[in-house]
C-alpha cells in the first residue's frame, strides 16, 4: 500500500481531515496486517480552538508532540482507559492535528475481536461487530495504539501508517464535533467529518438549528 507522504499531513488541518476520510488506518504486526477504512475524524486547530488540548498555547508534557513535526501520532488517554489517536498536522509550533474517531475494519478481524471482546469475531453479535472500531477509544483497543508506545509515533514508519485508500467515491458531510459541550462556540464549529450513511461512524450528526 502507498503510505500518505509527510507533505499530506503539512496541508492546512481542514483539507487534512477532510481529504483522511476513506484513507486506511495501518498497523503493520509480526504475523498480520490491520488495516481499517477511516470514515470519521475531528479537527482541532491549536491555540484559538478551545476545544483543543493546545488551546491557548498551553504547551505541557502531554501534548508535547503536537508542537512537533507533522505526520506524527499524538496518542492520549481519557478517563485513564482509553487511548485515542491524532494525526499531527500542518508543522512545528502550529500545534494542531485531526482526531481519528472511527474506522471501517477490512483485515485483522480475529485480532480486533479479541483486543476488544476477549472473543472470536463469529462469535459476535452483528452490533458488537460494528462497535469494534465505532469510536476514538475503540478503534485505538482495537489496533492495541497506546500512549507508552506509539505517542510521537512517525507515520513514515513501517509499523503503524496511514495509506492510500481505494479511491472509491466518498460523500463527505459535516458536523459538530463530538463530546465538548464546555467549550464554548467551538463546539458548534463543523469540524467532525464523516462517510455518509457508513455504519461505523461513531455519531449520528444532530440536526441543526437552522434546519
Amino acid at each position: 500500500m502507498k503510505k500518505l507522504p509527510r507533505a499530506f499531513f503539512q496541508q492546512p488541518t481542514l483539507e487534512v481531515a477532510n481529504a483522511l476520510i476513506g484513507k486506511y488506518l495501518v498497523k503493520q504486526q509480526a504475523d498480520e496486517q490491520l488495516i481499517g477504512k477511516i470514515v470519521e475524524v475531528e479537527a482541532y486547530i491549536g491555540p484559538d480552538d478551545r476545544a483543543a488540548h493546545t488551546y491557548g498555547g498551553r504547551r505541557t508534557p502531554r501534548n508535547e508532540t503536537m508542537f512537533g513535526e507533522a505526520g506524527h501520532a499524538y496518542v492520549y488517554l481519557i478517563y485513564g482507559i482509553h487511548h485515542c489517536m491524532n494525526c499531527v498536522t500542518v508543522g512545528p509550533d502550529y500545534p494542531e492535528g485531526v482526531l481519528l474517531r472511527a474506522v471501517e475494519p477490512l483485515e485483522g478481524f480475529e485480532t480486533m475481536a479479541k483486543n476488544r471482546f476477549q472473543r472470536e469475531y463469529k462469535s459476535l453479535t452483528k452490533a458488537r461487530q460494528r462497535q469494534l472500531t465505532n469510536g476514538p477509544g475503540k478503534l485505538g483497543q482495537a489496533f492495541g495504539i497506546t500512549k507508552e508506545w506509539y505517542n510521537g509515533h512517525d507515520l513514515q514508519s513501517d509499523t503503524l501508517f496511514i495509506a492510500e485508500g481505494s479511491g472509491e467515491d466518498i460523500i463527505v458531510e459535516t458536523s459538530p464535533r463530538v463530546g465538548i459541550d464546555a467549550s464554548g462556540e467551538a463546539k458548534h464549529y463543523p469540524w467532525r467529518f464523516y462517510e455518509k450513511d457508513n455504519p461505523y461512524v461513531s455519531k449520528r450528526p444532530k440536526p441543526r438549528s437552522d434546519e
